[in-house]
C-alpha cells in the first residue's frame, strides 16, 4: 500500500515513539512547527509527546496510543516523529496493524524510527519513510535539499532521481544556528558498477538488526538496501553488522546495496569501506553505492521503505525511486 501523497492545508501528526519532545528546546519546537505551517500544513501534537522518564522517553502505553490515535484520526494525513533514540522496538508487539493498515497514511522518521516504520511495512505491506524528523525543521540553515527530498517524495506521484547535495555539515547545528560548518559534497563514490530494480528496504543498520528473529523483520530477496549508522559505529562495528544482516532470509538474492554518509566520529574510511564490501560474497555481483544524502550528516534525504528503486551506474551514477 502507498499512502495519499501530502497536499497544501494536510494535516501532519507529531509523535515521540522513542525520545520525547521534552529533549528539544522550546524555540527549536516553534522553528519547526513554523517551517511546516510555511510549507502549508497544519501541525498537531500528540497527547503524550512531552512525557518524559529516566530515559527521556515515556511509557509503552503512551507512546502506542500515540500511534494508534494518530493512525485512527482521519484528519491527519501524515505523522513525524520528534527525534530518534533507542526503544522504538520496544512498541512492536503492542501495535494493532490491522488498524494501521485500514488507515493507511504517512509515517516519517529515521535513526531509531527504521524498527518501527521496518515492522509497520513487514506486517501490513504499507510503505513508510525514511526521512526527516519533526526536530530536524528546526534547522535554520542548510535545510533546502531535506526540504526538497521530502517534498518530492512524501507530495509527488512521478519517480525521482536520489540526486546529490552540493553540500553536507556533521556539526552539531542545534547547539548553534549561525555557526555552521559545511563541506563540499565530493559525490557519490561507486564500489560495484551495474544496474538493479529492487524493493527499497532499510535505514539505521544497527536498529534495522534489531528485528532479527522477530516477525517483525522483512525477508530481503529482491531488495536494494539502503544503510546507515550514526557516530557510535565504527568500521569493525559496522562490518559485523552488515554480516549478521547479510545472514538473514533472502540476503543471497539481493539486488544492490547503497551506503548513507557517515559521520566524522565514526572513523569509518573509504579503503575500511572498500575491504569490508570485499569480504561479503552476497554483495560481490551486484552494485555498490556509497556516500548517499542519507543518515545521521545533513542533510537528510527521504526514501520510501517497501517502494521501488532503481540503481544505474553505466553512464552516470543515478538512484531513481520509482515508487514512493
Amino acid at each position: 500500500m502507498i499512502p495519499a501523497k501530502l497536499k497544501q492545508g494536510d494535516e501532519i501528526r507529531i509523535i515521540a515513539p522513542s525520545l520525547s519532545m521534552r529533549i528539544l528546546a522550546e524555540d527549536q519546537v516553534k522553528l519547526a512547527e513554523k517551517c511546516l505551517n510555511e510549507m502549508g500544513f497544519i501541525v498537531s501534537f500528540g497527547e503524550h509527546v512531552q512525557e518524559t522518564d529516566c530515559m527521556m522517553s515515556s511509557s509503552i502505553h503512551s507512546r502506542v496510543t500515540d500511534i494508534h490515535e494518530a493512525f485512527n484520526d482521519s484528519n491527519v494525513k501524515a505523522i513525524l516523529t520528534v527525534i530518534g533514540g533507542f526503544n522504538s522496538n520496544q512498541l512492536l508487539p503492542y501495535l494493532d496493524y490491522d488498524l494501521i493498515a485500514e488507515n493507511p497514511k504517512i509515517l516519517c522518521g529515521f535513526s531509531d524510527i527504521t524498527a518501527l516504520a521496518t515492522a509497520i511495512y513487514t506486517q501490513t505491506e504499507l510503505v513508510t519513510y525514511s526521512g526527516a524528523h519533526f526536530s530536524t525543521f528546526s534547522m535554520e540553515q542548510g535545510l533546502e535539499y531535506t526540504l526538497e527530498s521530502f517534498q518530492a517524495c512524501l507530495t509527488q506521484k512521478a519517480e525521482y532521481v536520489f540526486k546529490e547535495s552540493t553540500y553536507w555539515s556533521d556539526d552539531a547545528w542545534y547547539l548553534d544556528q549561525q555557526n555552521r560548518d559545511f563541506i563540499q559534497n565530493p559525490g557519490l563514490s561507486v564500489l560495484h558498477h551495474g544496474e538493479a530494480e529492487g524493493i527499497l528496504l532499510g535505514g539505521n543498520l544497527c536498529t534495522l538488526n534489531l528485528l532479527q528473529g522477530t516477525e517483525f523483520m522483512p525477508n530481503l530477496k529482491d531488495a536494494i538496501l539502503f544503510l546507515e549508522d550514526d557516530e557510535l559505529t565504527t568500521a569493525e562495528l559496522f562490518d559485523r553488522d552488515l554480516e549478521s544482516l547479510l545472514s538473514q532470509s533472502g540476503a543471497d538474492e539481493i539486488k544492490g546495496l547503497v551506503i548513507g554518509r557517515f559521520q566524522n566520529k565514526s572513523a569509518m574510511t573509504d579503503e575500511k569501506l572498500a575491504f569490508i564490501i570485499k569480504t561479503k560474497s552476497a554483495l560481490q555481483k551486484i552494485p555498490v553505492i556509497t556516500g548517499a544524502d542519507f543518515g545521521h550528516t545533513q542533510p537528510t534525504g527521504t526514501f520510501p521503505i517497501g517502494g521501488k528503486v532503481r540503481l544505474d551506474t553505466s553512464k552516470q551514477d543515478k538512484i531513481t525511486i520509482l515508487t514512493h
